[in-house]
């Protein structure tokens, strides 16, 4: 990587780990998962809007906390700016997996593909392949217009505390800029994709699973707080003091 200066270097990893993690999470996140039988305890059976269950939540729960505290690191070095460009640039790249994702799953498939994973439980590999890549359209906007959405919120809300509190109270800014903006996510995403979607959601189950959903994102953006400053010292020793606080005071002084 000769001639890219550290505060380059650092920029093109955390972008890629950005964009790399918001990617995977999109696709994973087609799996809904149990929560109680997955830690190996009883249902919890709860009880909310008239609803009531264990705790499900989509795959994609274990990797966009990462998404959190990235989008909170580069938004302390880069600015709003940085994050704005990473965040347009993710749904740009979202959209375009998804394309070919269909045109993957329009490619007629290979006679002996198809039931060459019968013996593992999978009797027609093409419509496997179909169900998990092909996700609905209402469901991909949602996403999509949700995520760009919260990341919009999560950066004005860091950088307004941010003016307040100067150089200190990193986890507090953090912390607040992600449950403001996840509270948005969590409901936006689930009213585009179930609820004006085909499948016509009741209110009460919109509220359900958006107000579980949002919980478990604020649990992890608290427990997240030690990561956060541990990355935070990392990148500071690899900058060194004096351009690290440079970066942030150019961060900060964005208008």
């Amino acid at each position: 990587m000769t001639g890219f200066n550290r505060r380059q270097k650092l920029f093109l990893v955390l972008s890629g780990f950005f964009l790399t993690n918001v990617l995977i999470a999109e696709f994973v996140g087609v799996k809904i998962f149990a929560l109680e039988p997955t830690l190996g305890i009883d249902a919890l059976n709860w009880q909310l809007f008239g609803q009531s269950g264990s705790l499900n939540f989509t795959a994609g729960v274990l990797l966009w906390p990462v998404v959190f505290v990235m989008t909170d690191i580069i938004n302390e070095y880069y600015g709003k700016r940085g994050v704005r460009f990473l965040s347009w640039l993710a749904v740009v790249l979202i959209l375009y997996a998804f394309l070919f994702a269909y045109l993957a799953i329009w490619l007629v498939p290979a006679d002996w593909w198809v039931g060459i994973m019968k013996d593992q439980g999978v009797p027609d590999q093409q419509a496997a392949f179909a169900a998990i890549f092909g996700q609905a359209s209402w469901t991909i906007w949602g996403s999509v217009i949700a995520f760009l959405l919260a990341q919009l919120i999560d950066i004005a809300v860091f950088q307004r505390i941010r003016a307040r509190t100067g150089d200190r109270w990193l986890g507090l800014r953090a912390t607040a800029s992600t449950l403001v903006s996840q509270f948005i996510d969590s409901f936006v995403v689930l009213y585009i994709a179930f609820v004006i979607g085909p499948q016509q959601w009741a209110t009460s189950l919109w509220l359900a699973i958006g107000t579980v959903n949002y919980v478990y994102k604020g649990v992890v953006a608290v427990l997240m707080i030690p990561l956060l400053y541990l990355i935070h010292m990392a990148i500071d020793r690899y900058l060194g003091h004096s351009e690290a606080m440079a970066m942030k005071r150019d961060a900060q002084s964005e208008h």
